[in-house]
């Protein structure tokens, strides 16, 4: 190792699913090209699991060098799974933090992941970043944990005011806040940027990922479990297949995270794999999934890329049930509905008529979040009084 790279302080950045990481990426990018960080990248959760579309080889296809791997959950969607996933999480990822050596932990919003990303760099004595702080959303146990997160980061990256207002209120001191936006936004405007300069070729993609369907109107499907039975969500699953069908459109459906209650999910659209108007997908390559929603009629579901993201990629969303309760919208583009099939239509019909929305600046900034997480990581005095909080209330 040079005299050079060991002064560069060292990052270690936690990754556990394909969403989290689409909007992490940007900021391990932008660490990569800063000459005064070392990024390590610890890959874990859902990356690992093939049941989730194995998410890992995307990013080694991506090119980036994974640092380290720890397994958490195992794909079943059973009572107490998760807890026991949290356990192995903590315990891998304290041990690959102490094996890197990282100065920085950093970890973005709420999942289990996160959570042990955490615990261990806070029990570990290492510095935490978290990203995305301050939000709300209901979730399964999605706001306890993001609650919990705050109350062991030493950094908070927020991503629009609201979230700044609410750490404050919660007794975390302003000096630790820095509002740097959301960095799911900078790759779309990549993206966007990308689209333009070749139209030709993503008409092309386009083509290859969904065939016929290609040519026809259709509706991208993101929906996730929030902590019912297989059951109850299976049964929520065929509400909007039932509605997005009755709209007269296609669909396009993505898997859901590993939350309990997946399984109903993924039974009901691995039933839909043969289905003509239907293409079925475990995982997408973050590129693609950004094509197919810059390109769909409606994004629906619960997803958090309809509440912070649809808006900059010009589409409207139809938000389905309470999981995302609470969490700020990034425009009026976003339509909130019930989970029964005749709310659902209504709001997709809704969608259709309203105009696509403006693709400017967002309340979860303009795209260059990345680069303002990487300055304050890099300009970051790491003292004694940094490492020991204390509430301002």
């Amino acid at each position: 190792m040079t005299r050079a790279k060991a002064k560069r302080r060292r990052v270690a950045m936690i990754t556990g699913t394909r969403a989290e990481f689409g909007a992490l990426e940007t900021v391990l990018r932008a660490a990569h090209e800063c000459k005064g960080l070392d990024p390590k990248l610890i890959v874990t959760g859902m990356h690992l699991l093939p049941k989730f579309g194995r998410t890992i080889d995307q990013i080694r296809d991506g090119g980036w060098r994974i640092d380290a791997t720890v397994p958490m959950q195992t794909g079943r969607d059973e009572p107490g799974a998760e807890a026991l996933a949290v356990a192995r999480g903590i315990a891998g990822i304290a041990k690959a933090i102490t094996r890197l050596d990282g100065d920085i932990v950093v970890v973005l919003g709420d999942r289990i992941e996160a959570f042990a990303g955490a615990a261990a760099a806070t029990c570990g004595r290492r510095v935490l970043a978290h990203i995305h702080g301050g939000d709300r959303a209901l979730g399964d146990v999605d706001d306890a944990l993001r609650n919990a997160i705050t109350r062991l980061a030493h950094v908070h990256l927020v991503a629009s005011k609201d979230a700044a207002d609410r750490l404050r209120r919660m007794g975390e001191a302003p000096s630790r806040i820095h509002r740097v936006g959301a960095p799911g936004l900078d790759d779309i405007r990549r993206f966007r940027q990308a689209e333009r300069a070749n139209r030709r070729r993503s008409d092309r993609r386009l083509r290859e990922l969904l065939g016929l369907l290609a040519e026809t109107p259709f509706a991208v499907v993101v929906h996730h479990p929030r902590g019912r039975s297989a059951r109850l969500e299976a049964a929520t699953c065929r509400q909007i297949v039932a509605a997005v069908e009755q709209c007269e459109l296609a669909g396009v459906a993505i898997f859901p995270n590993s939350d309990p209650g997946h399984q109903g999910i993924i039974d009901v659209l691995s039933g839909l794999k043969r289905h003509p108007r239907w293409r079925i997908f475990r995982s997408l390559p973050r590129e693609d999934y950004l094509r197919l929603l810059s390109r769909s009629t409606v994004l629906v579901g619960n997803s958090s890329s309809g509440i912070i993201e649809s808006a900059s990629l010009g589409t409207n969303a139809v938000n389905i049930g309470p999981r995302q309760s609470g969490r700020l919208r990034c425009g009026s583009s976003v339509i909130d509905a019930g989970e029964t099939r005749q709310a659902i239509v209504r709001a997709i019909r809704q969608a259709i008529r309203r105009p696509k929305p403006a693709t400017g600046r967002s309340v979860y900034g303009n795209g260059t979040s990345g680069q303002r997480i990487v300055e304050v990581l890099e300009n970051l005095k790491i003292t004694p009084s940094l490492l020991q909080k204390q509430l301002m209330y």
